[in-house]
């Protein structure tokens, strides 16, 4: 399966014990929503695209958040220490349907952007994501418009006509187009 049907689930962080076992970090909102996966996806090779399935034979969730897994076919140290640091991924189908406001980043690229005092901005290029706050990287032309994804910022997601509302606060569109 290539990168591009898949999300992001986090990484093999460590080696649990001696029978093979991992410590997988995931990147989610709710780790224990994949206690049950009956498989994952691991990029083996850094820059190659292809991720190949392995299946799990059990999922704990532990205190720290991380899912301590036993993968079918890994039984010993040597094994799982060529899997650890790897990144993993499920395809994009598992993902449970949002509705309302609640969107998933890969969901709306290509999205048109309308302001409620601005109007159509130009469509979403790409999601940035920093610590803090994630922005909405918005192509008008040449120039990138950047806005918040917060809950005051997004006024409604509109998927049948791949359209996002937002409220940008007071005078920041205005920073971009006028310089």
């Amino acid at each position: 399966m290539n990168i591009e049907d898949c999300f992001y689930l986090g990484f093999t962080q460590k080696i649990i014990g001696h029978k093979g076992e991992l410590a997988f970090k995931l990147d989610v909102d709710s780790p224990s929503s994949y206690e049950e996966i009956p498989s994952v996806l691991i990029q083996i090779q850094e820059k190659d695209k292809t991720l190949v399935p392995f299946f799990i034979e059990s999922a704990i969730l532990q205190n720290n958040g991380n899912l301590r897994c036993k993968i079918e076919g890994i039984d010993d140290q040597a094994a799982a220490k060529s899997l650890v640091g790897k990144s993993l991924f499920l395809p994009l189908e598992v993902l449970p349907k949002l509705s309302g406001n609640k969107f998933y980043f890969h969901e709306v690229v290509g999205f048109t952007v309308f302001d409620q005092v601005k109007g159509e901005l130009g469509q979403i290029d790409k999601i940035l994501e920093y610590p803090k706050s994630n922005l909405l990287s918005i192509l008008q032309g040449s120039i990138e418009i950047l806005i918040p994804i917060t809950d005051e910022s997004i006024v409604s997601v509109d998927r049948e006509n791949e359209e996002l509302h937002v409220s940008a606060p007071e005078g920041l569109i205005d920073l971009y187009l006028e310089a």
